[in-house]
């Protein structure tokens, strides 16, 4: 009999350099392939999909404004752009699984996916399509990680996965200290007090807000998103 998943409907917020490495650029197949495979690998287990990509393998707005002294909300509007090619990549890789998806954007780009309109996203996903949503939340002054926090709530997410290339959250930054401590959960309280690096501010007031869970975890160890949709303990849960 096959395993029933504990979560029905997640929404999985990756971040642009997901996609990529140092050695082969904005896009890596190597990096690419092992997250898509794992997508599949949940999506064939019933679980409902929608997933939020950044940018930033490509163009971040807030490197923008200070590299080129570009104005904030221009720098912004590109960093969205980002997610949108970065979203075509992702949709063409998934789609190659066999699977059924919909790009929807922020900002309309008929050309290339529907406009943003939850009733649609929703009535995907019930048509057992996963759904990828791009630009951001349209606007200027807002990252991705607070769209995440949206579209996860819009959509009636029962969680919110944040896959990173860290195990989790820590209490200082793992990569460059080795006494790092990782915590197994943490309140959303002690995430804003404490200023962590798990997502920015907005995003975490929104999540508590609305009661939406968030589990911070390594996407790039096989198997820890098909873990966690079953119910098991991986990476940092947000509460």
């Amino acid at each position: 009999m096959k395993e029933k998943p504990r979560y029905k409907r997640v929404l999985l917020k990756l971040s642009g350099e997901i996609l990529g490495s140092r050695e082969d650029g904005a896009f890596s197949e190597k990096s690419l392939k092992p997250v898509v495979d794992e997508i599949a690998d949940v999506y064939k287990l019933g679980v409902d999909i929608g997933i939020v990509i950044g940018g930033g393998n490509i163009v971040r707005g807030t490197l923008l404004e200070k590299k080129l002294h570009l104005e904030r909300v221009s720098a912004d509007y590109a960093g969205m752009l980002a997610t949108v090619i970065n979203g075509m990549v992702l949709q063409g890789m998934i789609e190659k699984r066999g699977i059924e998806t919909r790009m929807m954007t922020a900002i309309e780009i008929q050309q290339l996916a529907e406009p943003y309109i939850r009733r649609k996203a929703l009535s995907h996903l019930k048509k057992r399509r996963i759904v990828i949503f791009t630009a951001g939340t349209g606007n200027p002054f807002f990252t991705t990680d607070t769209a995440a926090v949206l579209r996860a709530t819009e959509i009636e997410a029962e969680i919110l996965l944040k896959g990173t290339k860290v195990d989790g959250v820590f209490n200082l930054d793992p990569v460059k200290n080795k006494n790092a401590k990782m915590y197994k959960e943490i309140k959303y309280s002690s995430v804003l007090s404490d200023e962590l690096n798990v997502m920015d501010m907005t995003a975490i007031s929104l999540s508590k807000e609305n009661k939406l869970p968030i589990i911070v975890f390594n996407i790039m160890k096989h198997g820890n998103f098909t873990k966690i949709v079953k119910g098991l303990k991986v990476g940092t849960l947000v509460s």
